[in-house]
């Protein structure tokens, strides 16, 4: 008995239907598609003109716009960003931005920037640089209203131009900067979290960053800010100032060398922009910190050490500059003793203050420098 073939036609049926479905599935996310990238450039035009009326300009030599089928990607040639509603009008000039979305998660921006970033006065020459070999960041929210904020920097360089020579300032490895919003709102009394992480840096002008380099953590609460709005950084510290908020330390971690630092406490920013307030350091390995920022010859030129050798010299001459050079050689042991012995992961360790006075910073007797004004 020889069986019939069976039919066809149902399974041509299945096919041409399944045909028929994804072409409209592929249809369907097209015009999707295409919907939803006409509003994301409708909201980035709106946020342009808003930043435009308020005084900040954002402009591309060339514009893209792609990322077809699964994202949002607009790129940005020769970016420029004119600031003229801060106290000192600035320009921030690069050769390209890229930013891309998610189609399934659009309140998350990703950017990629190409160096180098120059930083001048509104159409002069370039007064500072920054380059690296990558710079990324991610941004939670929307450009208006930020819920999160990182940056993140694989080997960045940035340098002061004088007279058209570049002078080194910062050179790290990897740095990193986190903001988030912890309380309130964007537009009304909001709490913002600051992280830091930084490995390999070191600062060629500061002494105490310029000997070896430094692996450093910090993690910060800003408190006293009346809004989140775009804004530079200047008019946020005069807030704070104005507002008697304060920076709190919740964690700092520096690693250089054999010395090993780790500390808290809480800083407030002066009527004069500057910071002042006190964080308590314990610190394992200080002799050979000590050594390498000369801290001997640091307190033996400190101007109240000027002024006790100088009454000294009254009673005896040459007892004013006995004075200050035993000081010097016992500055390890007398810091040993005034701060409090304790000990840091295993290693032995003293416990003392490092305190800021209207910007000059000090670890226990010993000068460090100076910090720049906020504003």
């Amino acid at each position: 008995m020889t069986l019939d073939p069976p039919p066809r036609r149902s399974s041509s049926r299945r096919y041409v239907v399944m045909i028929v479905l994804v072409a409209l599935l592929v249809g369907g996310w097209s015009a999707f598609w295409y919907v939803a990238a006409g509003k994301a450039r409708e909201m980035l035009d709106g946020w342009r003109a808003r930043e435009a009326q308020a005084g900040r300009i954002f402009a591309c030599g060339a514009e893209d716009f792609g990322g077809f089928p699964f994202r949002f990607e607009f790129r940005c040639g020769d970016a420029s960003a004119q600031i003229k509603n801060s106290r000192i009008p600035f320009e921030l000039r690069t050769k390209g931005v890229t930013l891309v979305s998610q189609v399934y998660d659009p309140t998350l921006l990703i950017g990629e920037y190409q160096g180098p970033l120059t930083v001048s006065a509104p159409g002069g020459p370039a007064e500072m640089t920054v380059n690296w070999k990558l710079f990324q960041s991610s941004l939670r929210g929307t450009p208006s209203r930020p819920e999160r904020l990182s940056l993140v920097f694989e080997r960045p360089a940035f340098d002061v131009l004088e007279a058209g020579n570049a002078r080194p300032v910062l050179r790290a490895e990897h740095l990193e900067l986190h903001g988030r919003l912890a309380e309130g709102m964007v537009t009304s009394k909001p709490v913002v979290e600051v992280a830091m992480r930084t490995r390999g840096a070191f600062a060629p002008g500061v002494k105490a960053l310029s000997v070896q380099p430094v692996d450093a953590v910090a993690d910060m609460v800003l408190r006293g800010l009346n809004d989140f709005t775009p804004k530079p950084w200047p008019e946020r510290f005069r807030e704070i100032a104005a507002n008697g908020g304060k920076i709190d330390v919740t964690e700092a971690r520096v690693v250089q060398g054999e010395t090993l630092a780790v500390g808290s406490g809480t800083l407030t920013v002066s009527k004069a922009g500057r910071l002042q307030g006190e964080l308590r350091l314990t610190v394992a390995g200080l002799e050979p910190f000590l050594k390498s920022i000369d801290a001997q010859n640091l307190v033996q030129s400190a101007p109240s050490m000027d002024k006790l050798a100088n009454a000294l010299d009254r009673f005896s001459p040459g007892l004013g500059q006995a004075a200050k050079q035993q000081v010097g050689a016992n500055l390890s042991a007398g810091i040993n003793m005034l701060g409090q012995q304790t000990t840091l992961e295993g290693r032995q360790a003293v416990s003392l203050p490092l305190r800021v006075d209207e910007g000059r910073v000090y670890l226990g007797p010993i000068p460090l420098g100076e910090t720049p004004p906020l504003f």
